[in-house]
């Protein structure tokens, strides 16, 4: 696929950031830091937690079925955001004197998405007085009727975008609603969940102890909004900065510590990428193909030898999901043609792809991975019973998915059965005889909205990195300056270098030993650098030169740190 490596954008002058060494200076004004305030992280600068419309109406719908001794059951879904945002509520609700607290987290292959009027039937039998959805519910007016007709109190705490038509809930709480004063748009749903008990623990507990509360539950905030890649915004970098400190001090549940070292991760030098790329796809992974009630139970227990054993559980369903991955996206690049990567400019301008085999749990993946090779907003479906197909859809950078599902909508009203999500994700279900249908509307939908340049995918960089900055040291500087994450990217960069040695590992991936072309010859530092799922693009060669765009990254082995580069992108220069 054509690439156009392009360098970020710099204002006019870097602002003053004080003493602070002048390539992070660079690196954050090119993200758009304008002052050194937006550097900070302490939680007094969270937005304050009475922002919230309808915040006095949840606390008091909350604390009378305290004083009831009702049965609290939340609602969970069945991703990342939502198991943590489950344990934050039955932690955080426990530990406020709540008599009678439960979770129900449907199955996905049974129940779909979010609060059902199935689901519903099955809440019925525990009893409860009050639901409370979390990162989920505003979408879900049927299940909602079903439970007020039933009786039920129904507090809903979600972040997706609201549609047209509200559930008829006692509360709403979402960042999201129209009018909603909540200045952060893009709290995951684990973010209002712990805005809701953080206010819930300043009205019940007396003195500083609700600070106490709120800290203690910002290990599992971290978790969920990282793994749910909401944007990095102050708010919730803080967020996840503070999450992050904790789990590195060890002052975390046992579960996200028995997730991360199961999955070879070190817990005291933890960083956003660990939670995004280790933690996060293994608690998803129950969700994906069996319960996510298991890595609910992971982050519930306060047993880390039980901690350890659920992880090792999820761990296995991971590695049997990534085997279910490879072969669902080999399929799906099979259903392309065959298509060779720099003919992608012969696709339609959105992808809508299916297989009759395809596991439910897993299109959202590979949905993603096609997106990444073919640069196009890509739904992958898979069946649901005899009749439906169940979608999950994944989009670029200028192409709002949900508001294109609603067009779709809107064009062809009834095609889509149901649809909700985000500007970049998004699920839906259709009719199985009315797939080309949905497929030709799509693509046109997106060929009215996106350019050619926008289906070009641009690899933005932070420019060269000087030779004396090619450094274990350097790489340290620009891992302690994190978090990054979803529009606060890690820093890459891009550079010539000439190749020391290569070899193949897997099949798939490249290990080289690679030295700046600063001087003659090429010599200089020599730098070990990976490049995953990219041995394709050195085929038989051997190259002497290639032009990467990396990140410097630590290297730790048996004790020993040394600097390594990630390699995002290479290309051979011509000898």
């Amino acid at each position: 696929m054509n690439r156009i490596i392009r360098r970020r954008a710099l204002p006019a002058e870097i602002p003053a950031f004080g003493d602070m060494d002048p390539l992070l200076a660079r690196i954050f004004a090119a993200r758009g830091v304008s002052a050194a305030d937006e550097l900070q992280l302490d939680l007094a600068r969270l937005v304050p937690v009475g922002r919230f419309a309808g915040l006095d109406e949840a606390l008091a719908l909350l604390v009378e079925h305290r004083e009831r001794g009702s049965r609290i059951l939340i609602v969970g879904d069945f991703d990342a955001d939502g198991a943590t945002s489950t344990a934050v509520m039955v932690r955080g609700l426990h530990e406020l004197a709540f008599p009678d607290v439960e979770f129900l987290v449907p199955n996905r292959f049974e129940f779909g998405y979010g609060l059902s009027p199935e689901l519903v039937e099955v809440a019925l039998a525990r009893k409860p007085g009050l639901i409370v959805t979390v990162d989920n519910g505003v979408s879900s007016v049927a299940g909602v009727a079903a439970a007020r007709k039933a009786g039920i109190d129904v507090l809903v705490t979600d972040h997706h975008l609201p549609p047209d038509v509200l559930p008829r809930a006692n509360v709403i709480l979402n960042p999201n609603m129209a009018d909603e004063p909540f200045p952060d748009k893009h709290l995951a749903g684990v973010g209002v969940a712990f805005y809701l008990i953080a206010a819930l623990g300043r009205l019940l507990l007396p003195g500083g102890k609700s600070g106490g509360l709120a800290a203690g539950l910002l290990d599992l905030v971290a978790l969920g909004t990282v793994a749910d890649v909401v944007p990095l915004g102050q708010n919730n970098r803080i967020l996840v900065e503070q999450g992050l400190r904790r789990i590195r001090a060890g002052r975390c549940v046992p579960g996200i510590t028995a997730l991360l070292e199961v999955a070879g991760r070190d817990p005291r030098r933890c960083v956003a990428s660990d939670l995004g790329f280790a933690a996060g796809p293994r608690l998803n992974a129950a969700g994906r193909l069996e319960d996510m009630s298991v890595g609910i139970r992971c982050l519930l227990t306060d047993d880390p030898n039980e901690a350890a054993r659920i992880a090792r559980e999820l761990d296995d369903l991971n590695r049997t999901r990534r085997e279910i991955e490879s072969d669902m996206q080999a399929a799906a690049m099979t259903a392309l043609g065959g298509l060779s990567l720099d003919r992608a400019g012969d696709l339609p301008c959105a992808l809508s792809l299916y297989e009759p085999d395809w596991h439910p749990g897993v299109v959202g993946i590979v949905a993603s991975r096609v997106k990444e090779a073919v640069h196009r907003p890509v739904v992958a479906f898979a069946p649901d019973g005899e009749q439906w197909l169940k979608g999950s859809a994944r989009s670029i950078p200028g192409f709002h998915i949900r508001d294109a599902l609603a067009e779709v909508d809107r064009t062809r009203p009834g095609l889509i059965a149901r649809y909700g999500g985000h500007a970049m994700a998004a699920g839906l279900s259709l009719p199985r005889e009315r797939l080309d249908e949905f497929r030709t509307l799509l693509a046109n939908v997106a060929s009215e909205a996106l350019s050619p340049e926008q289906l070009t995918r641009v690899v933005l960089t932070d420019g060269e990195l000087e030779s004396p900055d090619l450094t274990l040291s350097t790489a340290a500087r620009l891992r302690a300056a994190g978090p990054w994450g979803q529009a606060f990217p890690e820093p890459l960069f891009e550079g010539e270098f000439a190749v020391r040695s290569v070899r193949v590992m897997k099949e798939r991936h490249l290990k080289l030993r690679v030295s700046p072309k600063a001087g003659p010859g090429g010599r200089g530092v020599e730098v070990e650098a990976v490049a995953f799922n990219q041995a394709e693009g050195i085929g038989e060669r051997r190259p002497t030169g290639v032009r990467l765009v990396y990140r410097p990254d630590i290297n730790f082995f048996r004790g020993i740190e040394s600097l390594q580069l990630i390699v995002e992108h290479l290309e051979v220069i011509a000898d």
